[in-house]
This record gives structure tokens, C-alpha cells and sequence, in this order.
């Protein structure tokens, strides 16, 4: 395995407040807006926003959920081994509101697609965005593409993205990874 970093320490933070002020921007104080989370490693970039935001508006309500989609997958009946769902956590309302769907990558677009599914179930949203942290700019499945972006990254099928988490992970770091061919 071959492993390139892309994006980790101060460059991580720096890329996650250009997200936040690119939202600001559009969303001004978020009294019509909301962030979601896909589950599972959406909801760690949900929160970091969310944090940030709160910061840089002390006076706004950012309101921030989970988005469970596991059964709302395209390919949930293929998988070997029982499903076991992630908690959805959404305490607000939707309907008629700006949602901001965020994942930490954005690749074929499936997920994606399962998220717009599992989010009709809350209402009918005014309008759906999609904040993605790292953007795998080939291989769609779906036509599917970020508003936000953190990073954009051309890579092959065979190539992995790992977005680590310092919540979870201990540390912030996204990482390409590469397998090696042996001759």
C-alpha cells in the first residue's frame, strides 16, 4: 500500500472554515437552514461546521442532525452480513427549510442518492445542497454533484479515500491510498 496525504493539520481546519464562510455567504444567518449529517463519517463533518458556525455566528440558531440511510441503499440486499443502522437524529423541521447534506466524500453518488431518499421521510425540503469534504471528481454512478467542495481529488477505482476524524480517529488527515502491484 502506497499512501499519499492530501490534506491534514492547520490545512484541514483552514479548509473547513472556507467551507463555513462559503456557507455564510449563501445561508447568511441560518434562520432558514439546516445541516445534515449522512451517516456514518458525515456527521463528524456536520458537527465540525456546525461548531465552527456557531463560532463565527454566536447569535445564530445552527440547528444539525444525523441522517441514518442504511436502508435506503440501493445495494442493502447484496451485504453478506446483517445491517446493523446508524441513529438518525433529527429534532427539527425540515419542511420548507434549506437543508445542507454533508458527507465526507462524495464518489459515485449513491450515497448521495439513498440520503435525498431517507430525507423525504422528514418533509419536503425548500431547497437540498450538498457540502462534500473531498470530491472523487470521477467515477459517478448518479449524476450527483457538491455545492461546497473542501477538496477535489482525480482518482482511480482502485484507490481509496480515507478521511480521518480527530474525534474518532485522533487525528484530522485525509489520506489516498494506493495498492501497489508486487512484479
Amino acid at each position: 500500500m502506497q499512501n499519499l496525504t492530501l490534506l491534514d493539520g492547520q490545512k484541514f481546519q483552514i479548509t473547513i472554515q472556507r467551507l463555513c464562510r462559503q456557507l455564510i455567504e449563501n445561508h447568511n444567518d441560518f434562520s432558514n437552514s439546516v445541516l445534515i449529517g449522512v451517516q456514518p463519517r458525515g456527521i463528524y463533518l456536520a458537527k465540525r461546521v456546525a461548531e465552527e458556525l456557531r463560532k463565527i455566528l454566536p447569535h445564530s440558531t445552527i440547528e444539525q442532525g444525523d441522517l441514518d440511510i442504511t436502508f435506503y441503499r440501493d445495494d442493502f440486499r447484496r451485504q453478506g452480513a446483517p445491517l446493523v443502522p446508524n441513529q438518525t437524529r433529527i429534532n427539527f423541521i425540515i419542511e420548507g427549510k434549506r437543508v445542507i447534506m454533508m458527507d465526507d466524500v462524495l464518489w459515485t453518488g449513491r450515497t448521495i442518492r439513498a440520503a435525498m431518499d431517507a430525507l423525504q421521510a422528514f418533509g419536503r425540503p425548500e431547497k437540498v445542497e450538498l457540502l462534500a469534504l473531498v470530491d472523487r471528481r470521477y467515477s459517478r454512478h448518479i449524476p450527483v454533484s457538491a455545492d461546497y467542495v473542501g477538496i477535489e481529488v482525480d482518482s482511480i477505482a482502485s484507490q481509496k479515500v480515507v478521511v480521518s476524524w480527530k474525534e474518532t480517529d485522533g487525528e484530522d488527515r485525509i489520506v489516498l491510498v494506493s495498492e501497489v502491484k508486487e512484479d
